[in-house]
Order: C-alpha cells, then structure tokens, then sequence
C-alpha cells in the first residue's frame, strides 16, 4: 500500500479550512460565571474576551468594594474558564475525523 501524499494535502487544506471556520465561530459562544452567590457575573465569548459584566446594586456600598473587587476577579475567571472549554469542544467537534491518528502528533496548541 503506498502513501498518497496528495489525499494527506487535500485532508491537511480541509483541516485547515475547518479550523479557520470553527475559529471565527468560536466568537459566537457565550459562556457566564457567577460569583457571590449570583451578586457579579462575567460574560465571555470563546475569544476569552469579556462582553458584559454585571454587579449587583447591594455590593456598591464602601464597605463593600474590596469584596466586589474579589467577586468581579473570580466570575471573570469562572467565565474564561468555561468559554475555553467550549471553544475547545467545537474545535474538536468541528475537526473530528480529519487527521489520522498519528503516535506523538499533538495537536493540542490547536485547540483540538
């Protein structure tokens, strides 16, 4: 059985064009992390870029900022957190079955 370098091109282009699809609709996935019992929350989308953050009119009293500032720290990060893990699976689910499974290639820095 000989090695079709032209059908491995063709799979390696199609991969291309799948990953460059799935990372321009990656920015369409939203993923929300609260804090504080729901007082802040932090939204992301799968570009690990925050589009909203909400706080709670009870946290805005003086006494109260360096909490808030805690609060905002982690729903940002649960948010970050989440959107990765979502733009994860779509770029695994977007690639799936493209590449043969090839011992030691590591496609990690790809998201998939």
């Amino acid at each position: 059985m000989a090695f079709d370098i032209t059908g491995m091109m063709g799979k390696v282009k199609e991969l291309q064009d799948k990953m460059q699809q799935a990372q321009q609709e990656i920015q369409h996935i939203t993923a929300t992390g609260e804090a504080g019992g729901g007082l802040v929350r932090a939204t992301a989308n799968g570009h690990r870029k925050i589009l909203k953050l909400e706080i709670d009119d009870t946290l805005l009293t003086p006494q109260d900022r360096d909490m808030l500032a805690d609060l905002v720290v982690a729903a940002v990060n649960k948010a970050l957190d989440e959107a990765a893990e979502l733009a994860a699976q779509e770029l695994k689910r977007k690639t799936s079955g493209l590449m043969p499974n090839v011992p030691g290639l590591d496609l990690s820095g790809f998201g998939a």
